[in-house]
Protein backbone atom coordinates (compact mmCIF):
# COMPACT_ATOMS: atom_id res chain seq x y z
CA UNK A 1 0.00 0.00 0.00
CA UNK A 2 1.50 3.41 -0.92
CA UNK A 3 2.24 6.00 1.70
CA UNK A 4 -0.72 8.36 2.25
CA UNK A 5 -0.68 11.45 0.08
CA UNK A 6 -0.40 13.78 3.08
CA UNK A 7 2.98 12.27 3.92
CA UNK A 8 4.22 12.89 0.41
CA UNK A 9 2.95 16.47 0.69
CA UNK A 10 5.00 16.91 3.85
CA UNK A 11 8.00 15.36 2.12
CA UNK A 12 7.65 17.76 -0.81
CA UNK A 13 7.42 20.67 1.63
CA UNK A 14 10.60 19.51 3.33
CA UNK A 15 12.50 19.23 0.07
CA UNK A 16 11.42 22.60 -1.27
CA UNK A 17 12.05 24.46 1.98
CA UNK A 18 14.54 24.13 4.75
CA UNK A 19 22.55 25.14 7.18
CA UNK A 20 23.30 23.69 10.18
CA UNK A 21 21.99 20.21 10.89
CA UNK A 22 21.39 20.96 14.57
CA UNK A 23 17.87 20.31 15.72
CA UNK A 24 15.53 23.08 16.86
CA UNK A 25 14.84 21.30 20.16
CA UNK A 26 18.37 21.57 21.46
CA UNK A 27 20.76 24.54 21.40
CA UNK A 28 21.83 25.14 17.78
CA UNK A 29 25.01 27.22 17.41
CA UNK A 30 25.09 30.66 15.85
CA UNK A 31 25.48 30.89 12.06
CA UNK A 32 29.06 31.16 10.84
CA UNK A 33 30.38 34.62 9.98
CA UNK A 34 30.26 33.89 6.24
CA UNK A 35 26.81 32.25 6.35
CA UNK A 36 24.42 33.39 3.59
CA UNK A 37 21.41 35.47 4.54
CA UNK A 38 19.08 32.80 3.15
CA UNK A 39 19.77 29.06 3.11
CA UNK A 40 18.13 25.69 3.40
CA UNK A 41 18.73 21.98 3.81
CA UNK A 42 16.82 18.74 3.28
CA UNK A 43 17.40 15.24 4.66
CA UNK A 44 15.88 12.14 3.06
CA UNK A 45 16.01 8.45 3.92
CA UNK A 46 13.84 5.76 2.31
CA UNK A 47 13.94 1.96 2.22
CA UNK A 48 11.63 -0.60 0.59
CA UNK A 49 11.76 -4.38 1.06
CA UNK A 50 9.63 -6.80 -0.99
CA UNK A 51 9.41 -10.57 -1.26
CA UNK A 52 8.94 -12.52 1.97
CA UNK A 53 8.28 -9.18 3.69
CA UNK A 54 6.71 -5.99 2.40
CA UNK A 55 8.00 -3.00 4.35
CA UNK A 56 8.80 0.61 3.60
CA UNK A 57 10.35 3.32 5.74
CA UNK A 58 10.39 7.05 5.11
CA UNK A 59 12.32 9.77 6.93
CA UNK A 60 12.25 13.34 5.62
CA UNK A 61 13.37 16.57 7.26
CA UNK A 62 13.56 20.08 5.85
CA UNK A 63 14.86 23.40 7.12
CA UNK A 64 14.74 27.02 6.02
CA UNK A 65 17.00 29.62 7.68
CA UNK A 66 17.31 33.36 7.10
CA UNK A 67 19.25 36.12 8.86
CA UNK A 68 18.21 39.70 9.63
CA UNK A 69 20.65 41.68 11.72
CA UNK A 70 21.16 39.92 15.05
CA UNK A 71 18.18 37.62 14.45
CA UNK A 72 18.32 34.06 13.11
CA UNK A 73 14.94 32.75 11.94
CA UNK A 74 14.48 29.02 11.35
CA UNK A 75 11.56 26.88 10.19
CA UNK A 76 11.60 23.09 10.18
CA UNK A 77 9.26 20.28 9.10
CA UNK A 78 9.61 16.52 9.50
CA UNK A 79 7.77 13.30 8.71
CA UNK A 80 8.56 9.71 9.63
CA UNK A 81 6.65 6.59 8.66
CA UNK A 82 7.14 2.83 8.81
CA UNK A 83 4.78 0.30 7.19
CA UNK A 84 5.02 -3.48 7.58
CA UNK A 85 2.77 -5.62 5.36
CA UNK A 86 0.24 -2.80 4.96
CA UNK A 87 0.19 -2.10 8.73
CA UNK A 88 1.54 1.27 9.87
CA UNK A 89 3.85 0.72 12.84
CA UNK A 90 5.21 4.26 13.16
CA UNK A 91 3.85 7.61 12.02
CA UNK A 92 5.00 11.07 13.08
CA UNK A 93 4.59 14.62 11.78
CA UNK A 94 6.24 17.76 13.09
CA UNK A 95 6.55 21.48 12.35
CA UNK A 96 8.56 24.01 14.35
CA UNK A 97 9.93 27.56 14.21
CA UNK A 98 12.75 29.16 16.20
CA UNK A 99 14.01 32.71 16.78
CA UNK A 100 17.49 33.53 18.06
CA UNK A 101 18.76 37.00 19.02
CA UNK A 102 22.49 37.52 19.48
CA UNK A 103 23.66 39.43 22.54
CA UNK A 104 27.27 40.31 23.39
CA UNK A 105 30.11 37.86 24.17
CA UNK A 106 28.51 34.60 22.99
CA UNK A 107 25.24 35.14 24.87
CA UNK A 108 21.86 34.96 23.14
CA UNK A 109 18.10 34.86 23.68
CA UNK A 110 15.85 32.32 21.98
CA UNK A 111 12.25 31.26 21.54
CA UNK A 112 10.62 28.43 19.64
CA UNK A 113 7.24 26.85 18.98
CA UNK A 114 6.68 23.22 18.04
CA UNK A 115 3.69 21.16 16.91
CA UNK A 116 3.98 17.40 16.68
CA UNK A 117 1.75 14.40 16.19
CA UNK A 118 2.90 10.87 16.94
CA UNK A 119 0.23 8.29 16.18
CA UNK A 120 1.42 5.73 18.73
CA UNK A 121 2.44 8.07 21.57
CA UNK A 122 -0.98 8.29 23.21
CA UNK A 123 -1.31 11.95 22.20
CA UNK A 124 -3.53 13.34 19.49
CA UNK A 125 -1.05 16.22 19.26
CA UNK A 126 1.30 18.36 21.36
CA UNK A 127 1.98 22.07 21.00
CA UNK A 128 4.87 23.73 22.85
CA UNK A 129 6.18 27.28 23.28
CA UNK A 130 9.56 27.81 24.97
CA UNK A 131 11.80 30.87 25.46
CA UNK A 132 14.94 31.61 27.42
CA UNK A 133 18.67 32.30 27.56
CA UNK A 134 21.56 30.57 25.77
CA UNK A 135 25.35 30.64 25.85
CA UNK A 136 27.89 29.62 23.23
CA UNK A 137 30.46 27.93 25.50
CA UNK A 138 32.91 26.64 22.86
CA UNK A 139 33.29 28.10 19.38
CA UNK A 140 35.65 25.69 17.61
CA UNK A 141 37.11 25.12 15.10
CA UNK A 142 37.39 21.56 16.49
CA UNK A 143 34.82 21.74 19.28
CA UNK A 144 31.59 23.73 19.57
CA UNK A 145 29.28 23.61 22.57
CA UNK A 146 26.18 25.63 23.36
CA UNK A 147 23.64 25.41 26.18
CA UNK A 148 20.30 27.01 26.94
CA UNK A 149 17.58 27.07 29.61
CA UNK A 150 14.16 28.60 29.92
CA UNK A 151 10.50 28.24 30.88
CA UNK A 152 7.75 27.14 28.55
CA UNK A 153 4.17 26.02 28.00
CA UNK A 154 2.79 22.84 26.43
CA UNK A 155 -0.71 21.85 25.38
CA UNK A 156 -1.25 18.08 25.35
CA UNK A 157 -4.29 16.73 23.50
CA UNK A 158 -4.84 13.04 24.25
CA UNK A 159 -5.82 10.41 21.70
CA UNK A 160 -8.57 9.11 23.99
CA UNK A 161 -9.97 12.61 24.58
CA UNK A 162 -9.23 15.44 26.99
CA UNK A 163 -6.23 17.74 27.23
CA UNK A 164 -3.80 19.38 29.65
CA UNK A 165 -2.15 22.83 29.70
CA UNK A 166 1.24 22.50 31.37
CA UNK A 167 4.02 24.82 32.49
CA UNK A 168 7.46 23.34 31.83
CA UNK A 169 11.16 23.89 32.50
CA UNK A 170 13.51 23.34 29.56
CA UNK A 171 17.27 22.80 29.24
CA UNK A 172 19.43 21.68 26.30
CA UNK A 173 22.99 21.08 25.09
CA UNK A 174 24.45 20.90 21.59
CA UNK A 175 28.00 19.60 21.07
CA UNK A 176 29.92 19.16 17.80
CA UNK A 177 33.32 17.58 17.25
CA UNK A 178 34.87 18.19 13.83
CA UNK A 179 37.20 15.33 12.92
CA UNK A 180 38.10 17.20 9.72
CA UNK A 181 36.60 19.72 7.33
CA UNK A 182 34.39 16.95 5.91
CA UNK A 183 33.47 14.73 8.90
CA UNK A 184 31.75 15.78 12.13
CA UNK A 185 30.04 14.19 15.14
CA UNK A 186 27.08 15.85 16.84
CA UNK A 187 25.53 15.08 20.22
CA UNK A 188 22.37 16.93 21.23
CA UNK A 189 20.41 16.55 24.48
CA UNK A 190 17.32 18.23 25.91
CA UNK A 191 14.86 17.84 28.79
CA UNK A 192 11.38 19.29 29.25
CA UNK A 193 9.98 18.82 32.76
CA UNK A 194 6.35 19.33 33.85
CA UNK A 195 4.57 18.27 37.05
CA UNK A 196 3.17 15.29 35.12
CA UNK A 197 6.24 13.96 33.31
CA UNK A 198 9.70 14.61 31.94
CA UNK A 199 10.40 14.34 28.22
CA UNK A 200 14.03 13.82 27.22
CA UNK A 201 15.49 13.81 23.72
CA UNK A 202 18.87 12.71 22.43
CA UNK A 203 20.21 12.90 18.89
CA UNK A 204 23.62 11.43 18.01
CA UNK A 205 24.81 11.79 14.44
CA UNK A 206 27.86 11.37 12.24
CA UNK A 207 27.94 13.47 9.07
CA UNK A 208 30.30 13.09 6.12
CA UNK A 209 30.36 15.84 3.52
CA UNK A 210 30.46 14.35 0.02
CA UNK A 211 30.70 17.67 -1.84
CA UNK A 212 29.74 21.31 -1.35
CA UNK A 213 25.99 20.50 -1.31
CA UNK A 214 25.59 16.79 -0.51
CA UNK A 215 26.36 14.87 2.69
CA UNK A 216 25.76 11.40 4.14
CA UNK A 217 24.41 11.17 7.69
CA UNK A 218 24.03 8.30 10.18
CA UNK A 219 21.94 9.19 13.24
CA UNK A 220 20.42 7.67 16.37
CA UNK A 221 17.41 9.52 17.80
CA UNK A 222 15.92 8.76 21.25
CA UNK A 223 12.78 10.30 22.76
CA UNK A 224 11.61 9.22 26.22
CA UNK A 225 8.56 10.14 28.32
CA UNK A 226 8.60 9.19 32.01
CA UNK A 227 4.78 9.08 32.25
CA UNK A 228 3.14 8.69 28.83
CA UNK A 229 -0.64 8.32 28.42
CA UNK A 230 -1.96 4.84 29.34
CA UNK A 231 -2.56 3.87 25.70
CA UNK A 232 0.97 4.75 24.55
CA UNK A 233 2.89 1.90 22.91
CA UNK A 234 6.08 2.52 24.94
CA UNK A 235 7.89 5.10 27.07
CA UNK A 236 10.90 5.33 24.77
CA UNK A 237 11.08 5.64 20.98
CA UNK A 238 14.33 5.18 19.06
CA UNK A 239 15.12 5.79 15.40
CA UNK A 240 18.32 4.70 13.65
CA UNK A 241 18.66 6.14 10.16
CA UNK A 242 21.03 6.57 7.26
CA UNK A 243 20.10 9.49 5.02
CA UNK A 244 21.31 11.96 2.43
CA UNK A 245 21.41 15.67 3.15
CA UNK A 246 21.25 18.37 0.52
CA UNK A 247 22.00 21.98 1.47
CA UNK A 248 22.12 25.26 -0.40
Amino acid sequence: MPLPSCRWWLLTTCLLTSPTYADLFYAPPAPEENAPNFSGSAELGYTRLTGNTDTQTLLAKGRLTWLTGRFTHTFRAETRSVQDNDDTTSERYLAAARERYELEDDHYLFGFTRWERDRFSGYESQFSMIAGYGRQILTGPTHTLSAEVGPGYRHDAYAEGGSDDLALAYSALDYTYNFSDDISFDQELSAEATHINVTTRSLSSLTSQLNSHLALRVSYDVKSNTEPPPDAEARTDTTTSVSLLYSW
